[in-house]
């Protein structure tokens, strides 16, 4: 069965509207892992428009006592924090955290949401990044590369020392008929050694032809997810997304 970690960025930055703390980050996470899913995942950024280290620190406490994983993704290599974030960097604030997986994501602090992956073909990627995996599995972190759906880039990422990639599938969102790339690019990243997980723009209605096709661990999915519990509940949404999941 491939696990379903619930990313609740869009909840945090719900409650950033106002002040009141509503609606409550953990809270909201806690009714998705009672209603069975597999773990929970947040992407602090730099101007800590949603998550923030003290959500970071709740989440984590509450996933180590219900002993699930807790995922952060973020971009190890961009030093613009701001102040507001209450990181000085996302290296640092990792290391404090101590998650069970640490996704590296190469989001711009400008950017709305991820839209592409790190490419360990090019040197100083590959470099950059095999100096920020060692730390992270010094601190026994599960270390995890963002890529784009080529077998290639998928099988290099390796070389890093990571033990899973993540293949971002907000392509296959946008052109199911792309699914044919993702399956090579699965079986390339696990011919080198590596685990698969795969998230973005995942929903009810794609991700089950996904998962029929792409043989993956883990998948994180936050936006449709958040949505649908809108509509569904929490309890509802969750059963469903963990009924594609198998």
């Amino acid at each position: 069965m491939t696990r379903l970690s619930v990313n609740v960025n869009k909840i945090a930055l719900l409650r950033n509207q106002r002040h009141t703390g509503v609606p409550d980050v953990a809270a909201f996470a806690a009714a998705c892992l009672d209603a069975g899913a597999h773990g929970i995942t947040v992407h602090p950024r730099p101007d800590g428009r949603h998550i923030r280290p003290g959500d970071v620190a709740e989440l984590g406490r509450l996933c180590q006592a219900r002993n699930v994983e807790f995922n952060i993704e973020g971009n190890p290599l961009d030093a613009a924090w701001l102040p507001e974030s209450g990181w000085r960097d996302w290296l640092s604030g990792v290391l404090e955290a101590r998650p069970d997986q640490a996704t590296l994501v190469p989001d711009a602090t400008d950017q709305a949401t991820s839209d592409h992956g790190f490419d360990c073909r090019e040197a100083d990627t590959l470099e950059a990044l095999s100096e920020v995996v060692k730390p992270l599995q010094d601190a026994g972190i599960r270390v995890s590369v963002f890529v784009d759906a080529e077998p290639e880039a998928a099988s290099v990422a390796a070389q890093t020392g990571c033990e899973r990639v993540e293949l971002y599938t907000g392509p296959y969102a946008a052109e199911p008929s792309l699914l044919a790339a993702y399956d090579a690019a699965a079986e390339a990243a696990r011919s080198a050694g590596l685990g698969v997980n795969a998230g973005h723009d995942l929903d009810l209605t794609n991700l089950p032809p996904f998962l029929d096709r792409v043989r993956a661990d883990e998948v994180s999915i936050g936006h449709a997810f958040t949505a649908d519990c809108l509509l569904l509940g929490v309890a509802e949404a969750t059963a469903r997304y963990l009924a594609c999941c198998r």
